[in-house]
């Protein structure tokens, strides 16, 4: 489980439009790292559309805004497409990623119990290193309170 002042763990992970994201490769501008459970469906998409409502901001404040979730690529340009999502969303099929950062976890639902990415969100700082976390996030107001953490790195 990667917590505050962790190293972010590196890697490399296919992107909406076909191309690929390492994270190493943004080191040196702070990093907004999401994670959400399923491309397309309400909370996921109030999400992606505040980050992408929000992205003028974050860009100005020197960051960049990754959502990951476990959905093929084409989905996620469909998802991208659909709702006009200005952030990258990337897709950890293999579920590696999410569970490097802890966020690959029992969930429970109507008596079932499944495996699911938990909401979550990891600000990185410019020099990689995990400045933040959000766990277990509620949509409402979260964007604007990882807004305001990037500020203030």
């Amino acid at each position: 489980m990667v917590d505050v002042s962790d190293a972010a763990p590196d890697f490399t992970l296919p992107r909406d439009g076909g191309d690929s994201v390492t994270l190493s490769d943004l080191k040196g501008q702070a990093v907004v790292l999401y994670f959400y459970p399923r491309a397309d469906t309400s909370g996921c998409t109030k999400q992606a559309v505040g980050f992408t409502e929000h992205g003028e901001a974050f860009q100005a404040a020197g960051a960049v805004v990754l959502g990951v979730s476990k959905d093929p690529v084409k989905k996620l340009d469909k998802f991208r497409d659909k709702h006009e999502l200005g952030v990258a969303l990337l897709s950890d099929e293999d579920s590696d990623v999410c569970e490097q950062y802890g966020v690959w976890v029992e969930k429970k639902m109507y008596g079932k119990t499944y495996m699911g990415i938990e909401r979550a969100t990891f600000l990185i700082d410019a020099e990689g290193k995990v400045a933040q976390v959000w766990r277990k996030v509620k949509v409402p107001g979260h964007v604007e309170a990882v807004l305001e953490a990037v500020k203030d790195l």
